[in-house]
């Protein structure tokens, strides 16, 4: 089974609730106790999805007495594979797709190496295609075509 992490699930109910909250860029902030409170999602996992959303330039804090979080970009601007990277790592079925040369003992000899790039890029492009704000239930500008072609292909 394919499965995203419970922390990238945690980083985009975070980021969508940043956006409910008008936390948007140049706007309010929300501090880390308040989103754990509004999405009942523990502190410390607040604080460390932030973190990397942060070092992902997704979110940006703001130190001092009037600081928090919030976004860099609205959520139609956001797609999911940017958060998936920021909390999972590189978007990969197996080892050998994501550059990790040598992970693997049978390697040399794979009857299929290089052969999964194409189900890779097919998967980074669908995800790409869904923004947070569709997951969000925010309304988009542009319409989510790029699953429907990638099944169509």
């Amino acid at each position: 089974m394919l499965r995203l992490s419970k922390l990238t699930d945690y980083a985009v109910v975070v980021m969508a609730r940043l956006a409910r909250d008008g936390a948007l860029p140049d706007g309010q902030v929300q501090t880390a106790p308040g989103l754990a409170l509004a999405t009942g999602i523990a502190e410390p996992t607040v604080s460390k999805v932030l973190k990397s959303l942060g070092q992902a330039g997704l979110v940006e804090g703001l130190r001092g007495a009037r600081g928090g979080y919030r976004l860099t970009r609205p959520l139609e601007d956001v797609p999911l594979s940017e958060v998936i990277v920021a909390i999972d790592g590189p978007i990969a079925l197996t080892a050998c797709v994501d550059g990790g040369l040598g992970s693997c003992e049978a390697e040399g000899i794979c009857a299929v190496r290089g052969r999964w790039d194409p189900v890779n890029d097919a998967i980074r492009r669908a995800l790409s295609g869904i923004t947070l704000a569709d997951l969000a239930g925010v309304p988009r500008r542009r319409p989510a075509t790029m699953l429907a072609q990638l099944v169509a292909e």
